[in-house]
């Protein structure tokens, strides 16, 4: 078939191209021009700061909004690390951007690690670290992802291992950074060759590429008065800058220290950066209960100073630290709109190669094959990103958690986005899409209306043409520990399998016979549904009304900036069966226990029993049920839960085999030569028990407990009566004529307890409960205040005074008010609201609490000796 198209006079060329495409597309012979909405590029070119200190486009003078992460594979650890694993770096950093591009990222920001680059004057090294980094801007620059380096870090290269960088940073600190004469022609020299780089990939200039967009000084620097001295050193580095030549704009940090603000505000920069860890970094633990207030909302303290009205703003860094809810996000990017940012780049995305210990940095988790769900969220953080307009606001919390597109759920574990073209979440869900039959993308974790699937992992739908789509199904995932436990290579955190997993899809236009075609490498599987539904194993596939010619669509077929063939995931995990469970704290004796665990390695042939046995008395084998892929759960009859302590094993028999957990041990406990002595028990209790909230004895790896003023710190002691362990806060002495900082208004202390978990069993006599004790004492008389907060973020509120004596105090539950929640761990930066109140007067219910604080108020020592607050135990009564 022929066909001749004669050009209207005067037709732009791009229109005409979109044209002869179209025809193309009606007679079959171009599949490539599929795009998602993702993959849409930016405009190629520099950029500008107009005079209201907005970033616009060259190009079109349009605003720049852009969304991304920092990712670090070409330096320090996560380049150590790489070699150890035995990744291909290459290949390892492809892999990466290609998942980045997937989850429709379009900003890339890193702190160079300019130790591994430069001598101690400052002279670029052209070694392996620098090569690297090249290659990662030209794979960034093919997927349409624009750049932000900051070529100064002010880091040696150890964490959190040892250092043995040897570049200038190695040998200045960060204050000697701007007040060493020799520190400061060191950076300028470097800048200087830094800029004038060429990349031995694109064969571009650092200052000349338009896909890096601007450059940050440096990162992080640790500034104090005089002003001054802060702004000469910061004119002097952008005037190294400007003498290359370079001439887009130039950013400056302004957060990190800003009781110098004043400082960086004076100086000849175009735009400010800043970052944000709304629940601090390095808990230890995964953070549990309803986070959102942390990021509702990032208040500026100089918002309204002209100089920093006419400067662009930027993000460097932001990460919702030790949480793993994949709620975070979404939230982060709205109130990042609403303050004005038009970039913002996650710290930090975790290397495909090493993601499954989570050993780069313990504090952040974000991979799309690890973390799925988290990674979705970060895809939809993108779109909200760009779709809210600069300084739009939506209210607070809660009313905000439904925002234009856009649904947040804490109580759900969902983030979705729901459009006529696009519609993603985060976990199953009941939404139902808002125009099935207009849908263009489709990416999700678990299960919705449209797409019911027996997996962990990621997947996504992007439609090609009409009944014609691409399917991309990642690995399933699963959490086997904690993630933000102490790290190492030796420690899998999440485990990866590679399963036949059950798919069914209900997309009109696909009908229920659709045909599946494998795309990617290796995969050759071919089916038909029945009923719209498939088997699927991890791959790409190309899926096909029936009667569909497909032919046309090969792996090198173009999806935006993705090949159609194109897949990225980890190997399995090669562990074999792993349980993870947590037994609830107490059970209302006599009646019925639901208990329910993780476990990986189960197959349809395979069994599972749960070994229950009350201590010495009867022992009952009782089968296990799968409610959904790597979950089994089973009631335990009351008959087993009457007073006193239930035992309990999980036995898994597999081809004849049994094995045992806690531990994976062969046999059975039933085995009369079974001898681990590893299980899992729960206290059986009467009704009236006493419920911890918190014990300091048992609790200690799992709560929050910080020191919110200057020389306040946190210890464990044993008390001298009963030789308890008390979690003690300590004031230390302040020097007289100290300045108060803004940042120490409020609480000097305080202790954060999730205690949701400890009501699970015994929520059928929750309204016996009257009384909240807590058991404590202080060096001196001192006030307390003890805070309940809800699933939904409302906080309940009564004072106390703790004296010399360690004593039960008594508050009963009537006596709560509502109150303010304290956002602890305190936010970064320092500025940032400490307090959330949230909106209405909700009325108390203990079934719906899960949050305990205390706040320790500030308090002045009477005499030399530090005033100590020891806290033994929190309960119910």
């Amino acid at each position: 078939m022929f066909v001749i198209i004669a050009p209207l006079d005067n037709m732009p060329l791009i229109f005409l191209c979109r044209f002869l495409c179209l025809i193309a597309l009606v007679i079959g012979i171009c599949p490539a021009t599929a795009q998602t909405a993702a993959s849409v590029r930016q405009p190629t070119g520099d950029v500008y700061v107009d005079l209201q200190g907005v970033l616009r486009w060259q190009q079109n003078k349009q605003e720049v909004a852009l969304f991304g992460v920092n990712y670090t594979a070409p330096f320090a650890y996560a380049y150590r690390a790489g070699q150890k694993v035995g990744a291909d770096a290459e290949k390892a950093i492809a892999q990466d951007v290609y998942h980045l591009s997937r989850l429709g990222l379009d900003a890339f920001r890193v702190h160079v690690w300019d130790v591994e680059i430069t001598d101690t004057l400052g002279n670029l090294q052209q070694n392996e670290h620098l090569r690297l980094l090249d290659y990662l801007v030209d794979q960034l620059k093919q997927r349409g992802i624009k750049v932000v380096l900051t070529p100064i870090a002010y880091w040696n290269n150890g964490y959190p291992e040892k250092d043995t960088g040897t570049g200038f940073s190695s040998i200045y600190s960060k204050v000697q950074a701007y007040t060493n004469p020799r520190a400061i022609r060191a950076q300028e020299n470097y800048l200087t060759q830094f800029l004038n780089h060429r990349n031995t990939y694109t064969k571009q200039l650092n200052r000349e590429d338009p896909d890096i967009i601007a450059f940050e000084v440096c990162n992080e620097p640790r500034y104090r008065k005089p002003e001054a001295e802060v702004t000469a050193f910061a004119n002097r580095m952008v005037a190294a800058m400007r003498a290359t030549g370079y001439r887009k704009p130039i950013f400056y940090n302004v957060s990190e220290n800003p009781d110098v603000a004043e400082a960086i505000l004076a100086a000849n920069v175009d735009g400010l950066t800043f970052q944000w860890y709304p629940a601090g970094l390095v808990s230890g633990h995964t953070m549990r209960g309803n986070l959102l207030p942390h990021v509702d909302q990032y208040p500026i303290p100089f918002r309204d100073d002209p100089r920093f009205k006419r400067r662009a703003k930027l993000v460097y860094e932001f990460e919702s630290a030790d949480i793993i809810q994949p709620v975070m996000y979404p939230f982060m990017a709205r109130s990042f709109r609403e303050a004005g940012f038009q970039w913002a780049t996650q710290f930090a995305y975790d290397p495909l190669a090493i993601a499954y210990a989570n050993t780069e940095y313990q504090t952040h988790y974000l991979n799309l094959a690890y973390t799925p769900g988290k990674a979705i969220s970060m895809l939809i953080a993108s779109k909200v990103f760009h779709r809210v307009g600069r300084g739009q606001t939506f209210g607070r919390y809660p009313q905000d958690s439904v925002f234009d597109a856009f649904r947040v759920s804490y109580r759900q574990g969902l983030s979705e986005m729901n459009t006529d073209e696009e519609f993603y979440y985060t976990t199953s869900t009941q939404t139902v899409a808002r125009r099935a039959s207009r849908l263009r993308h489709v990416a999700g974790v678990g299960s919705s209306p449209l797409v019911q699937y027996g997996g962990t992992g990621a997947y996504f739908l992007d439609r090609l043409a009409a009944g014609v789509w691409r399917l991309e199904v990642l690995p399933d995932a699963v959490a086997i520990r904690d993630p933000f436990e102490t790290a190492s290579l030796k420690k899998p955190v999440t485990q990866i399998l590679w399963n036949d997993q059950p798919l069914r899809l209900t997309l009109a236009e696909l009908g229920n016979r659709f045909s599946l075609r494998g795309l990617n490498e290796g995969n050759t599987a071919q089916s038909q549904a029945t009923d719209g539904r498939v088997t699927v194993r991890p791959g790409v596939y190309i899926v096909a009304a029936a009667g569909k010619n497909t032919s046309a669509w090969t792996a090198q077929s173009q999806l935006g900036s993705l090949r159609l063939g194109e897949y990225a995931a980890p190997a399995p995990t090669v562990l074999g069966p792993q349980v993870r469970h947590t037994p609830v704290a107490q059970a209302t004796a006599g009646q019925s226990l639901t208990i329910r665990a993780t476990l990986t390695g189960l197959e349809a042939a395979d069994s599972v029993f749960l070994i229950a046995q009350h201590y010495y008395g009867r022992t009952q084998a009782l089968p296990m049920r799968r409610p959904a892929y790597a979950t089994v759960e089973v009631t335990v009859p009351a008959e087993l839960t009457y007073a006193g302590l239930l035992r309990y094993w999980i036995v898994l028999k597999k081809a004849g085999q049994q094995l045992t957990f806690p531990g994976g041990f062969s046999g059975s406990p039933r085995d009369w030569d079974y001898f681990s002595q590893e299980h899992w028990e729960v206290p059986l209790v009467a009704a009236n028990t006493p419920l911890f909230l918190f014990q300091a004895g048992v609790d200690k790896e799992q709560v929050e407990a910080r020191g919110l003023h200057r020389n306040n710190w946190v210890d464990y002691v044993t008390t001298e009566a009963a030789g308890a362990l008390a979690l003690r806060f300590v004031q230390g002495v302040t020097k007289p004529g100290t300045p108060a900082l803004a940042a120490e208004a409020g609480p000097a202390a305080s202790l954060r307890a999730y205690f949701g978990d400890k009501l699970l069993g015994r929520m059928t006599e929750l309204s016996a409960f009257k009384e909240v004790v807590v058991r404590a004492r202080a060096s001196q008389p001192v006030g307390v205040q003890v805070r309940l907060a809800t699933k939904d973020a409302a906080a309940f509120a009564a004072p106390v005074t703790l004296t010399t004596q360690m004593q039960e105090v008594r508050i009963p539950l009537s006596a709560f008010q509502p109150s303010a929640l304290l956002l602890s761990p305190r936010p970064y930066p320092g500025f940032l609201p400490l307090q959330f109140q949230s909106a209405g007067k909700p009325a108390f219910k203990l079934a719906d609490a899960e949050v305990l604080q205390l706040l320790v108020d500030a308090a002045t020592s009477v005499g030399s000796e530090p005033v100590q607050v020891d806290i033994e135990s929190v309960q119910l009564r």
